[in-house]
């Protein structure tokens, strides 16, 4: 695997994996909207053997339920320092805040953004926090912004194409 790509892909989930909003019924039942064309940039990176995790503020059966679906590797929930969840995993990992991408929206994103190898935000983000990112998507959180954001972190090394070939062909291994 080159140097170029990383060796850990994280990911906040309100507003880059959902545009942000939040249903509540009447009787105390939270949904939240995901858009299924994220799950592939999941399958890419895990291809590669790049894992993945969650790092979130909000603590949810939902969120919970989505990552197991999606084989995550890591779930961080109710988290209000990301940094040191971050640097955490560095030190498991044996590696660097450099070694890592990071996609974020909001307030609680910013500091990692800052610290990260290479940092993204949905195209939906505040201007504020799109000043400090690597990568602005030109989607938006909830529309396929986490897959954008990994599909142009991995066109620094393939193609496209050759991931797909690589995705749909039985026994094949990316580059």
């Amino acid at each position: 695997m080159s140097s170029k790509l990383p060796k850990l892909v994280l990911t906040d989930i309100d507003g880059v994996w959902t545009d942000g909003g939040m249903f509540y019924d009447q009787t105390g039942n939270e949904w939240k909207k995901f858009n299924t064309s994220d799950s592939a940039g999941v399958l890419f990176l895990h291809k590669l053997n790049i894992p993945v995790g969650i790092i979130t503020g909000e603590n949810t059966a939902i969120v919970e339920r989505r990552a197991a679906k999606l084989k995550i590797d890591y779930l961080f929930q109710g988290i209000s320092d990301k940094v040191a969840v971050a640097s955490k995993l560095c030190e498991e990992l044996n590696i660097t805040m450099d070694d890592i991408a990071y996609i974020g929206d909001d307030l609680g994103d910013l500091l990692l953004l800052k610290k990260v190898g290479f940092s993204s935000a949905p195209s939906n983000a505040p201007q504020y926090i799109k000043d400090h990112v690597h990568y602005v998507t030109s989607k938006a959180g909830g529309d396929g912004a986490f897959r954008e954001f990994v599909e142009y972190i991995l066109a620094q090394e393939y193609s496209i194409e050759e991931l797909v070939n690589n995705l749909t062909q039985e026994g094949k291994h990316a580059k």
